[in-house]
């Protein structure tokens, strides 16, 4: 799992990932109406990344987050001071308890780049409480969509065929 806040102009906005040992991907985002740190908004992203591992039975998990602060603070290598980072930290701690086995590893903010786009896109979208999106998809395509519109003409010749033909000899169809 990697994880994600973001504080912007805007709003601020939550980003998760899950992703499976096959390799499949499960986004996860939220936007938060309520005033926070940037740091609270990364606990906030782990923690509903967390909760929805939990919620999918799952035992054993790996997270990833490019927030020093908050990996160090619960991997106990920070002290929590602020009263506030405390009980977010207490309470990932009692979320640890649902797993038979999790570390907290700390992601330099360029390999991040899914959990910190979700976190975006939330910040960015204005949406009231029922507006559900489903999950999204992401794609690579290889080859330009327009070359799946275009059909190959009667004669067997690729559609393009005539342009070619003038830009390499100045030559017209007969037509």
């Amino acid at each position: 799992m990697s994880f994600d806040g973001v504080l912007n102009a805007l709003r601020l906005g939550i980003g998760a990932v899950l992703v499976s040992p096959e390799g499949n991907h499960y986004p996860l985002t939220a936007r938060l109406n309520f005033f926070c740190t940037n740091n609270i908004a990364e606990y906030e992203a782990c923690i509903m990344g967390l909760r929805e591992a939990i919620g999918r039975n799952i035992k054993t998990l790996e997270v990833y987050g490019d927030s020093a602060l908050v990996i160090y603070q619960i991997r106990g290598d920070w002290e929590a001071r602020d009263s506030k980072m405390v009980k977010y930290s207490d309470l990932v701690a009692e979320l640890i308890k649902e797993f038979e086995e999790i570390t907290f590893n700390y992601l330099p903010r360029e390999e991040n780049q899914l959990a910190d786009a979700l976190a975006t896109l939330a910040s960015m979208l204005k949406a009231n409480r029922e507006t559900e999106i489903t999950p999204l998809q992401i794609s690579i395509y290889e080859v330009p969509a327009h070359c799946f519109s275009i059909e190959k003409e009667p004669d067997g010749r690729p559609w393009f065929h005539d342009i070619l033909e003038y830009v390499k000899n100045q030559k017209y169809p007969e037509q």
